[in-house]
């Protein structure tokens, strides 16, 4: 049986990202990934924030499209549009695939067609059990530390990680992939569309649209379980509105991607032991847009240099450095729009009393795009006084 200091479950950017940092640092590091192919089976919208690539040194050359302007379209209809820096677009093949090679890179074994299938654990270590799909054979493989990264699909329900209302977070998705037979109008490529709506069976809906170097990315996002054919017809519907706009007229093909996605409250737990949970598993997702890519990547390097602090005798426990970091970060702002979110749905007009006010104060558009661990005194105090200012307005909205 193999011995190493790190297994990683999963190689998107938060295993990706642990592994490549933790390997980097001299940490003998192993990742089990179930697709054939990393990063050829994700469903995501694939926006970066602005400084993603230098902040996680990734190349600049996975970027599709740099979109300086945000669209916000509310539930009656309306649209807000604002301006949020550089941020990009990519796909998940090159994100994903550019960070697993970096990772071998530093060294990193990266073993595709690797399905987890169950942890135990001792008081010093823990032996992962994965089935080997390219032999058909169960293997197993002994480690110090695992970092678990698989997505908001990691069955967890049972052990430390269990969390009862994972359930109610899922969201069901389903993405379009647009090729057009000729470029959509150039506003289409400067602008990241977020739109939010009722639909006819009175569900709430995220939609988007983000456009790619070669294709429009559109899909949308309903809570809880729902028909295919049901998602299909509103996901059609909802091209069609697009295409009105954006490619009247144009020919063009579509592939077609669904999964689940989260958009409830982080897990309680995300380190036990030797056990470590980071990414989407961990329930690290704005529950207001459906980010997650920068929390991923960011839990996949505090989990790297927590796992390296404990081998160099820094820290006493790696899951102890790991959860004071990460819930430092991320705990305050994903609850709070969670939160948010709810308190949106709820009533629909409040979408528009906080986009009008995001629009017309651009200082505070731009500090919501920020961690809650940077800001200062004065940032805190602004920011306090603007969301006193929307309560005291949607609480009355009718």
């Amino acid at each position: 049986m193999p011995d190493v200091d790190l297994v990683v479950v999963g190689c998107g950017p938060a295993g990706g990202i642990a592994a490549r940092e933790a390997a980097r640092s001299g940490v003998q590091t192993v990742v089990l990934e179930r697709d054939a192919v990393v990063g050829a089976r994700r469903v995501c919208a694939a926006g970066l924030r602005p400084g993603f690539c230098e902040q996680f040194d990734v190349p600049a050359a996975i970027v599709h499209c740099e979109t300086p302007h945000i669209g916000l379209i509310s539930p009656s209809g309306r649209r807000y549009d604002f301006e949020v820096g550089a941020a990009r677009t990519t796909t998940r093949e090159e994100l994903d695939g550019t960070i697993a090679q970096l990772a071998r890179g530093e060294g990193v074994d990266i073993r595709t067609s690797a399905l987890f299938r169950g942890v135990t654990t001792s008081s010093d270590a823990a032996t992962v059990e994965y089935a080997d799909g390219q032999t058909g054979r169960r293997r197993h493989i002994s480690a110090r530390r695992v970092f678990f990264a698989q997505g908001s699909t990691a069955r967890l329900d049972e052990g430390p990680f269990g969390y009862d209302r994972w359930p109610r977070g899922l969201i069901t998705c389903f993405q379009y992939r647009l090729f057009p037979s000729r470029p959509a109008v150039p506003v289409a490529y400067r602008t990241l569309e977020m739109h939010y709506y009722v639909s006819g069976s009175r569900r709430n809906v995220i939609a988007w649209m983000f456009p790619k170097r070669d294709h429009l990315a559109i899909g949308l996002g309903v809570m809880g379980k729902i028909a295919g054919s049901e998602l299909r017809a509103e996901l059609d519907e909802f091209v069609r509105k697009l295409q009105r706009r954006l490619f009247p007229d144009v020919a063009y093909t579509i592939r077609e991607e669904g999964n689940l996605l989260y958009g409830g409250k982080p897990r309680p737990t995300i380190a036990s032991g030797q056990l470590l949970l980071g990414g989407t598993a961990a329930g690290l997702v704005d529950a207001t847009t459906g980010e997650g890519i920068h929390e991923a990547a960011a839990s996949g390097r505090f989990a790297a240099e927590a796992v390296v602090a404990e081998k160099k005798g820094k820290t006493a426990s790696a899951a102890v450095h790991y959860r004071r970091a990460t819930t430092r970060a991320f705990y305050g702002r994903l609850r709070h729009r969670h939160k948010l979110m709810t308190f949106l749905e709820r009533r629909p007009v409040r979408f528009d009393i906080l986009f009008e006010q995001l629009e017309s104060t651009p200082r505070f558009a731009k500090l919501l795009q920020h961690d809650r661990h940077d800001f200062t005194l004065p940032q805190w105090l602004y920011l306090y006084a603007q969301a006193a200012r929307f309560g005291l307005r949607a609480s009355v909205a009718r």
